[in-house]
């Protein structure tokens, strides 16, 4: 066949075979159960309470460049080193509230169940203490920890929704962490894990001051429909 022929197939089928995209079906037993709850907060939450996504955004890097970044030009993208200096590293610990896109956060330097704790006595100070709190979060061991259950039953205002296994997609704050990266630190520089925090403290005091949420619209049902159409595509999914 002739390229053109080919080049004709793929336009009229819209297949695009340069293009690649990842994907990773979740094992977890109770995915449907997991879905259905946390699909449920953001389209029907319950009154008098708060959601709250919550994550730890880990290992963030303070870089600088080896070389001094060069400015884009008229016709001339920005240029950058590709190697770097490594400074230390973060980690930032954020709730976003679903009905109003405002970000609660802290910084750590250390990601540890203690680090989560005093996490979760930020987020009890700054929600009003007449409002439920029902958190979603992944099922990272820190969050599921002998102290951390203590300290739920202490406070029972506090509900924990676990998303399933390998599903970080639905968690909203992932999407918020995506903002950070790429309009604040992946062409940023810093020389020292304080110029990294400062800037990061900067930029989150800005989403606060112009905060807007993000609107879920798929129902738990579109989302299951959607996963058994891929697990129909992949004889060996098992599912």
């Amino acid at each position: 066949m002739s390229q053109s022929a080919v080049s004709r197939i793929w336009r009229a089928f819209a297949l695009a075979p340069h293009r690649s995209q990842t994907f990773k079906l979740s094992t977890d037993p109770l995915f449907i159960d997991k879905v259905r709850d946390v699909v449920g907060l953001y389209l029907d939450p319950p009154e008098t309470a708060l959601v709250l996504c919550v994550d730890e955004k880990s290992q963030i890097q303070a870089l600088d460049r080896s070389q001094p970044v060069l400015p884009m030009m008229p016709g001339v993208p920005e240029r950058r080193s590709h190697d770097y200096v490594r400074a230390g590293t973060t980690t930032l610990f954020a709730a976003l509230e679903v009905a109003t896109g405002k970000v609660i956060g802290s910084l750590h330097r250390r990601h540890r169940a203690a680090e989560f704790k005093k996490f979760l006595i930020k987020l009890d100070k700054e929600v009003p203490a007449k409002l439920a709190v029902h958190l979603i979060l992944d099922n990272y061991a820190t969050h599921k920890t002998p102290a951390i259950k203590k300290w739920l039953l202490a406070h029972p205002r506090f509900h924990l929704h676990f998303t399933p296994t390998g599903s970080s997609w639905l968690n909203l704050v992932e999407r918020w962490f995506g903002e950070l990266t790429s309009k604040k630190l992946r062409r940023s520089v810093h020389r020292s894990v304080q110029a990294l925090e400062r800037d990061i403290r900067t930029w989150l005091a800005d989403w606060n001051d112009n905060q807007r949420p993000f609107t879920w619209t798929k129902t738990a049902d579109e989302i299951l429909e959607q996963v058994a159409a891929y697990c129909k595509r992949i004889p060996d999914s098992g599912h």
